[in-house]
Order: structure tokens, then sequence, then C-alpha cells
């Protein structure tokens, strides 16, 4: 089945000359997608068996999945990464992306959804109790958006709470699109009784069993479906001769239907429902598997079908639609990014046009995450072995088409969302959307060997994870891991340590507060010395004003009959910067203030450059400690895009938080997707550290949310105090 082992093995494993395709029209792309438990995983383990990928299926429980070959996975017992789990069936290869289903990974999803030409949406048959989530129902509207043809897939139907109509009837109404009989079973499983849940057989709507081989109760479900499922496919087919045959009585062609189920699905109309249960004790293929590779290989476009990203030059200029031809210009994409202790770097490409050869020189394009800590580079680099993944262990490969997916090793520079292309016609195919990370988490190296190591560490990690954004905070100097939830948080420092040695210990996150004058004030600085030789004098008196919000800081020299020399007044006014920039306080840089130079005295042995610069910062000390300082905290504009069943419990929460709403607005819906009511309004940082994981809570995964810097404006002084106490 391949290496289970610590290490990734490089092995000839099965044949691999035979899966690889020469042609587009050879390969399916395809994703699964759903709610982190669904049985997505366990679901590609069962293919995996059923096309003899592996010899023998895994369990998650156990960390013995192909896809879940992580350390981490295996402890969590969940996926956090995009796997590649590469099948044959029917002559095709299939590359079946799985994808995590927690909320933190989003950003491994839409990689899989990047380098899928159809997505499979896996659905528990025990979800009948709470629903489809909101944030599956949103992907699902996404995937109409792209026009990407879909199918789903019921799983765990042994569970003793299974219920497959049940969950049919939930999809219908999710997934429908407006249109419930665009959503239909295929098969029915029947078999299952009470002590024995687990069905024993899969009777198809197509091309249906026998009459007298089912009960009169089965049999009953069984027409009524398959006359639901011919009219379906009749009306998305607009053939009205073959509706006339129908209504007629006239028998219908089930290889005809078949047909028209296929161009339904492959145009994204049509959404079977397929049930499928893993391999019982000594059995080779699990209940509904090879239905489901049949659908793949029939109804699921190939590359070929499917349109191409747009690409353009680096510098940003047009340049022709790509064709998925293998003899056309290379143009492939990097779609995860992973380091291993035994291989190196190991890049998953997706090639969208031309074909990908080891040893062949490329040019690597990487534009537009700058904000994240990718720059911007174009770099020319050589293409090491190709392989096809299967879990741990990597299959060398020969080439990969136009359409295929497989691994690289050692490109250096190459990152996650990086353009391959021929050095002689370099290209940079258009990045695909990724979600903002919102949840700062501040670290601090543990030790100082950890400390030498943490740049390091730290840079590969932003090469591997697009969603990261990595900040040294100018104003507070701390070190802040933005991500999308706690477990994305949990992973990156799990992986700092495990993988390149860095150990990381979390510190509070501290929001940039600043601090302004409360009112006019005087101060006076006195710093006088004298220690033998050389001493230092230096006195001078200020006046601090508070400026408006914004106005920054002002310096005015108004000193009379020289007594501090001329020389000497840029001294004092680089002693109040420096004072500004450590707080006169809370430790906050100081703004808005317009400091005045009133007067002083000077020696003329013992005054000096360091000694004024020293009274400048301490008049300003003793004038804040006659006015009094205030907080000032940063304010952020919050766009709330929220289901309409949530915006009441959304404006409480805001309101709670001290947020000011500026309005809400309807959202057109997308294809599928209920109502949904964008709350715009302000929300002082300090209340919003978290709301990346409570809005979630809150909605149930179907919020999200954006936020924008606007100004500081005073904070309250109850909670200040609180902050200061």
């Amino acid at each position: 089945m391949g290496d289970r082992t610590s290490g990734r093995g490089v092995t000839a494993g099965r044949d691999a000359a035979a899966d690889q395709p020469v042609r587009p029209e050879q390969i399916r792309n395809v994703v699964l997608v759903g709610h982190s438990g669904a049985g997505k995983t366990t679901l590609a383990e069962s293919l995996a068996l059923a096309t003899g990928a592996v010899n023998r299926a895994g369990r998650v429980e156990d960390g013995t999945t192909v896809s879940d070959h992580d350390e981490i996975e295996h402890r969590q017992q969940r996926s956090v990464q995009l796997a590649l789990v590469p099948l044959v069936h029917a002559g095709l290869k299939v590359n079946l992306l799985d994808t995590p289903g927690y909320a933190d990974f989003v950003g491994e999803l839409r990689a899989g959804l990047r380098a899928a030409d159809a997505a499979l949406f896996v659905v528990s048959a025990t979800d009948t109790t709470d629903g489809i989530d909101g944030a599956t129902r949103a992907l699902w509207s996404e995937c109409a958006d792209l026009a990407l043809p879909r199918a789903l897939v019921v799983t765990k139907l042994d569970h003793p709470q299974a219920d497959f109509a049940a969950t049919v009837a939930l999809c219908r109404e999710a997934f429908g699109d407006g249109n419930t009989e665009s959503v239909l079973p295929l098969h029915l499983p029947l078999g299952a009784a009470e002590g024995a849940p687990r069905p024993t057989r899969l009777v198809g709507l197509l091309d249906p069993a026998e009459p007298g081989e089912l009960s009169a109760a089965d049999g009953a479900a069984v027409t009524e479906a398959r006359n639901r499922l011919i009219e379906a496919l009749i009306a998305e087919s607009e053939d009205e001769a073959l509706m006339d045959r129908y209504l007629a009585g006239e028998g219908l062609d089930p290889k005809n239907l078949a047909k028209d189920l296929e161009r339904a699905v492959a145009r994204g109309a049509f959404h079977p429902v397929l049930a499928v249960l893993p391999p019982a004790d000594g059995s080779r293929t699990g209940l509904g598997a090879a239905a489901l590779l049949d659908l793949v290989a029939t109804g699921f476009p190939s590359p070929a079908d499917r349109p191409r990203p747009p690409v353009t030059s680096p510098d940003g200029a047009p340049r022709p639609e790509l064709d998925c031809d293998p003899e056309g210009p290379l143009a492939a994409e990097v779609v995860k990014t992973s380091g291993d202790p035994y291989v190196g770097r190991l890049s998953l490409v997706r090639v969208f046009s031309g074909t990908l050869r080891p040893d062949a020189p490329v040019h690597v394009s990487g534009h537009g995450l700058g904000d994240r800590g990718h720059q911007d580079h174009d770099i020319d680099e050589r293409v090491g072995a190709l392989s096809s993944p299967l879990g741990k262990t990597l299959r060398h490969v020969a080439q990969a088409v136009a359409g295929d997916i497989v691994c690289v090793a050692k490109l250096a520079r190459a990152e996650t969302g990086d353009t391959l292309s021929d050095r002689s016609e370099p290209l940079l195919v258009a990045a695909w959307a990724l979600p903002d990370p919102l949840l700062p988490v501040a670290v601090a190296a543990h030790s100082k060997t950890d400390e030498d190591k943490l740049s390091q560490g730290l840079a590969r990690l932003v090469a591997e994870d697009p969603t990261l954004r990595l900040e040294q905070n100018p104003d507070t100097g701390q070190l802040v891991l933005w991500c999308l939830g706690e477990a994305h948080a949990d992973v990156l420092v799990d992986r700092l340590r495990t993988r390149y040695g860095v150990s990381v210990d979390p510190v509070p996150y501290v929001v940039p507060l600043r601090e302004t004058f409360g009112g006019p004030a005087r101060g006076r600085g006195r710093h006088v010395k004298q220690s033998g030789g050389h001493g230092q004098f230096a006195i001078c008196e200020i006046e601090v004003e508070p400026l408006p919000t914004g106005a920054g800081f002002e310096f005015v020299d108004r000193v009379v009959g020289g007594t501090v020399p001329r020389q000497f007044i840029p001294s004092v006014e680089k002693g109040v910067r420096a004072q500004l920039g450590r707080g006169v306080s809370a430790g906050f840089p100081v703004v808005d203030v317009r400091v005045t130079l009133l007067d002083g005295k000077a020696h003329s042995v013992d005054s000096s450059d360091a000694a004024f610069q020293t009274a400048g910062a301490l008049a300003l000390r003793e004038a804040a400690a006659e006015a009094g300082v205030r907080l000032l905290e940063p304010v952020a504009e919050v766009r709330v895009l929220i289901p309409d069943d949530y915006v009441g419990a959304v404006l409480g929460d805001l309101s709670g938080r001290r947020g000011r709403v500026l309005g809400t607005e309807p959202v057109p819906s997308g294809a599928g997707a209920a109502g949904r009511t964008l709350v715009r309004a302000e929300v002082p940082e300090w209340e919003i550290v978290r709301y990346a994981v409570d809005l979630r809570s809150l909605s149930h995964g179907a919020g999200t949310f954006t936020r924008a810097y606007v100004r500081h404006e005073p904070m309250p002084t109850a909670v200040a105090a609180h902050i200061l106490g």
C-alpha cells in the first residue's frame, strides 16, 4: 500500500508508467469537499482500495490512511492539509484531492478547488439533525458561480442513526439552486434492518432490478425514485420528443438516459446523489465505490473541457488564453508547498498547458502577496524529480502533461501560488482567492538557540502557507502570526517545532494603542551632573498642547535671548521625539501634540547634545504628569457578511463590543445560497482580537468578515483603567 513510516519513501510502487496519461482527456481532477467529520478521507481510502492503489484500507483513528499522513493529522485525527490520491479507473487517471473540512484550513481547500475540474460534496447520513452547515452551503454557491460540475456522496450509511432519504431531502433543499429536481439520487441503498443498519445492496435507478427481486415497499420506492429521476433528466435534455415518448408509456433506453445524465452533470446542470459505504470485513470494494468511479469517469469533464485561469506576463501585460495542450507553452502553478526532512522542499503542481519534465529549466514567478510576506520574485530554477505522491510514498514519473498534477522536488525558491513557465516565455497565472487571516497570535522564541533559527523557520512557513501573514509590529515590536483560527495557529507552531526545530512560546497580543495629552501643560527638564572632569548640564522648559486627531507632532522654538544655544535646540527636539516614541504613561507612542521650547539654561563646558536630549525627555515626562494622558485605541471598519438568520445576533454582539453600526444592506444571493446581509460597523480593535473565532461560533461557520484600520480615537476611561490596571 505504500510506506507508512515516518519518512517519505521513493519507490516504483505499482506500475507508475501505466498511471501516466499522455493526453488531457485521460485525466480527471476531482476535489473532495465537506465539513470536518463528513467522511472525505475514509471515502478516499475506499476508492483507493477499489482501484488497487492500496492493498488494504487504512483508518483515520489508526493514522493509517494515505491522505492523512502527517504526524499532526495522526495526533488530531483530522485532515489539516491538501492531499493528492492518484487512482486509475477505466483507463483514466483520477487525481483525487482530499481537503480539510475544518474552517481554519480553508486555504488548503481553495488550493484543491484551483487544482480540480469537478467537486464531490461529501455529506454524512447522520447530519439529519443539524442539517447542512452554512459554510458548506456557501461553498456550493461558490462552485456554482464557477460552473464547476458537482455531485454529492452520502457516507456513514452503516451508522445506526443514518437516514439516506432524509439526507437526500436535506441536500435537495440546500443545493437545489432553486430547482430541487436538479439534486436526485442515482441509487437507493436497500437491505438495512433493525439491528443491522448497514445496507446490503444498491439498486440503480436507471437500470433497476426486476420487480420480483424487491419487496413491495422497496419496489414502490424504487419506481417512484426512478420516475422522478427520468423526468428530471428528460427536462434537462430539453428533448420534447423524448418527453412525449415517456408520457405515452413507451420504454426508454437506459443507455440514452445515461448519456443524458453524463451531459447534464458535465455542464453543472444536474447533481446526482450517490451512496458509498466502506468495504465490509474481507471485502475488496465498498458498496457504491464502483458506481461513483464510473460517474467520475463518464460524467465529470477532463481538463481540456474546463476553462483555464487567465495569464499575463510577469509585468502584467495580457497574454493569449491558455490551451490545455501538451505541446503548448508551459504554464503550471504550485498549489501546495511542503518541507520534508528526507527529500527537502516538495511542490504540488497543477499543469495547465505544455508538458513538465524533470531537469528542465523553468521560470518561477510570484506576484501579489507581498502583504503576507511573499515578496514579488522572478527567478530561474531547474525542475527536480517528478513524482506521483500516494501518502508518504513518491513514485517517479517521466513527465506531466497539461491537466495533470504531480510533485516536483527541489524547487528551492518556488512558493505556494507561484507560476512555472518556459524561461523564453515567462507567464504569471492569475492568483486564486485567499481568505484574510484575521486572528493575531503573538509569539516569542523559546530560547536563544530558537531565536537564531526563528527567521529561517518562519520564512519556510510563509512559503508553504499563503493564508499566513507574518508581521513584526512596528508599534509594539511583537512578532505576530496572523492566522485563520486557533487550530491553524496550533498547526503552524507545531510545524515550526517538529519540522524546522524551532520552539516558540505564545505571548499576550498587544493592541497597538497610542497616547496623547489630556490638556495643555508645562514641564521643566533638568539634567545636571558633576562627577569629575566634564559634567552634564542642560535645563529646558517646554509647553505641550494636544492637537486634533491625526495632526501628528509639531515642535516650535520660542527661545529668546539665546538661553538655549542654537546648536542644542535640535537636541531638545530629538530627546522629545525619542520620549514620544517610548510613551509617557503606558509605554505606547505619543501622538498629536505640539511641543514648544520656551526657555532653558546651558553651561559653556558641560552642556552637550546628549545632555539636552535627556533634558527634553525629562521635560516631556513632567508635563505629562501634570496634564494627564489619554489612551487612543485603533478603530477598524468591520464588514460582516452573514445569512439573514444571524443578523440580529451579530448586531447585538457588535453593540456589546462598543461597535457603531454604519448600516446594513442585502446582498444578492449566489446560486443556491440563502439571503445574506452585509453589516458595516466601526469597532475598536481591542474588542475584535478574537472576532475570527467568535463570529464563526455565533454564525455556525456561515459568517465572514473583513477589517480595515480607520483611525485612533480616545478610549473610554473605564476601559483604559482596566488595561492599565
